[in-house]
């Protein structure tokens, strides 16, 4: 007699070209962060695939990014009882840091056995892998417990609104597994760097450049000192980098600047780091190494470190013998929001998608023979939650 176990992994083995359709179709469709609109058709196609399988896809609106949908695969195995009870969660992001057109500049392509497009690891492949897992669990059921699909919009600039999305199916998960893009190596990423997102906004005083030149206070001559005092925070051997990524400002060419803002970037590892950090880029904002300006600091998004616990080891150490292929755990220096299913103490395995590399490129490249062995590994992983006592 068939097994759930034998049924879902030879249904899958059959997807890959179904998986390619789905996933052409996602990349060329926009999608950035800051682009509801797109992110949300993306939702769109992700909730017309799962009601035609029959899983259940409830919508949680977001009013700024892009909505969250929440899609459920209740257990066959009946109530049950401990972790029975608890919720198996397959997460990932729909949305991009492309801007708007990128898909009709460059639309999803696949040559020799290596596709190509915006956002196509990062992370649509992910989001369509879980999205054929759901749909074999529907199908054939065997999960010891309910599979939740949570697909969020805006990973890309640290949740805002899908943290505390995120957050609360944690704190009732059994285990999560986010399907961000696997490691060039094939590996899974079971330690990630915390980040910060924010922005300074610095007010100069507009005068002729000249005619009235000493009128003038420069806030694009403070915005570039304060890059050099930001940048100088990097220390690579403690894990830390200052990024001023974005940088805008000025009125026109013949006008002193009246105003200029830097977008950062902080990277660090120890979550001790965060706070010493943040009190020296505030102190850089305060600071007038031109007098006359003045500067606010804004927090946009952060993200917190993934770490190693006992409960993601046991989870990767599962996932390693039941995969089928040779994967290793390893660190990543991008952030992303298993972090913040961790911290809420759900075992968390990252980076379970299918492999790719070179993310927010114009060169992001995607493994097309991967999509099915690794959807096969997460299904396998679930089904033996129990046996490993995950």
């Amino acid at each position: 007699m068939s097994t759930p176990d034998n049924r879902i992994t030879e249904w899958l083995a059959g997807q890959q070209d179904a998986m390619l359709a789905e996933l052409a179709a996602m990349v060329n469709i926009d999608g950035g962060s800051y682009d509801k609109a797109g992110v949300d058709a993306v939702g769109e196609q992700v909730r017309a695939f799962l009601t035609r399988h029959g899983v259940a896809v409830e919508v949680l609106p977001q009013q700024k990014h892009g909505d969250c949908l929440r899609a459920t695969v209740e257990s066959s195995e009946g109530a049950g009882t401990g972790n029975a009870r608890r919720n198996i969660v397959l997460m990932g992001h729909r949305d991009t840091v492309f801007p708007k057109g990128e898909p009709q500049r460059r639309p999803f392509r696949v040559e020799n056995g290596i596709a190509y497009g915006p956002g196509v690891a990062d992370m649509k492949a992910g989001i369509v892998m879980n999205m054929f897992v759901l749909a074999a669990f529907q199908k054939f059921g065997g999960a010891p417990g309910p599979v939740v699909g949570l697909f969020t919009g805006d990973e890309e600039i640290g949740s805002p609104e899908g943290r505390p999305v995120i957050e609360s199916e944690a704190r009732a998960a059994r285990v999560v597994f986010n399907s961000e893009p696997g490691r060039p190596t094939g590996n899974v990423v079971t330690g990630r760097k915390g980040g910060v997102f924010s922005v300074i906004d610095i007010t100069g005083k507009a005068a002729h450049s000249g005619a009235n030149f000493e009128a003038g206070i420069s806030a694009i001559e403070e915005l570039a000192r304060k890059v050099q005092a930001l940048h100088a925070l990097t220390d690579l051997k403690r894990g830390i980098t200052l990024n001023v990524g974005l940088v805008s400002g000025g009125q026109s060419v013949n006008t002193v600047a009246p105003s200029a803002q830097a977008q950062i970037d902080l990277r660090y590892v120890d979550p001790a780091d965060r706070d010493e950090l943040m009190g020296a880029i505030h102190d850089i904002t305060n600071r007038s190494y031109v007098p006359g300006t003045s500067a606010t600091l804004t927090i946009r998004g952060e993200f917190v470190p993934l770490k190693q616990n006992p409960g993601t080891d046991a989870v990767f150490k599962l996932y390693q013998q039941v995969a089928g292929f040779k994967t290793d755990g390893e660190f990543a220096g991008g952030c992303a929001d298993s972090g913040f299913t961790a911290l809420m103490g759900a075992p968390t395995l990252c980076a379970v998608g299918p492999v790719g590399g070179k993310a927010h490129s114009p060169e992001e490249y995607l493994e097309v023979s991967s999509l099915v062995p690794r959807a096969q590994a997460v299904a396998r992983a679930i089904l033996k939650l129990d046996e490993a006592g995950v």
